[in-house]
């Protein structure tokens, strides 16, 4: 593959390769440092005991945990779904929104964080219903299945081919 196949779906790379950044990140300072996510939780209950039960710091703590796990997952299998856009016979146009689209998936392991970082302050379910929370869920999950969508029609109906030649030269 050489860079000229990989143009089309640059947006999308860039995107799954930042989330499996941000995965491996995650990975990497729980190991150095799990203590700095504990505490920040811990820190959150304290001081806003009204709003927690006896299972929030352990639900918390696995809303990061879930953020490294989605963004390092989200970002493998959608690197392996990016190559078979490159490769397709799709039309450049529709790799390029396949590949975008595929990339907003990388978003989703966003709503995980986002939910490890408000719930200390406001609660694991105000927390889960939080705009931003909701936000980062939908373009995730939406837009990974609309590229995945533009990718299997592609490949299985022939939809969104590129077609050489006007009509003329095909009759």
């Amino acid at each position: 593959m050489n860079n000229a196949m990989l143009d089309s779906i640059k947006v999308g790379l860039l995107l799954v390769l930042l989330c499996l950044l941000f995965g491996v990140g995650m990975g990497v300072t729980f190991g150095v440092n799990e203590d700095l996510f504990k505490d920040f939780i811990a820190q959150g209950i304290a001081a806003h005991p009204d709003v927690h039960d006896e299972k929030s710091a352990d639900k918390i703590w696995r809303y990061a945990q879930r953020a490294h796990f989605h963004s390092a997952g989200v970002a493998a299998f959608s690197l392996g779904l990016l190559f078979l856009v490159a490769l397709s016979g799709m039309a450049e146009k529709f790799k390029k929104l396949a590949a975008l689209l595929i990339g907003c998936g990388s978003f989703y392991p966003f709503a995980w964080f986002t939910m490890f970082f408000l719930s200390p302050v406001m609660g694991r379910d105000p927390s889960h219903a939080h705009w931003l929370t909701e936000l980062f869920t939908y373009v995730g999950v939406g837009g990974l299945l609309a590229g995945m969508f533009i990718l299997l029609a592609s490949l299985f109906l022939g939809l969104f081919v590129e077609h050489k030649g006007s009509l003329r030269e095909l009759a």
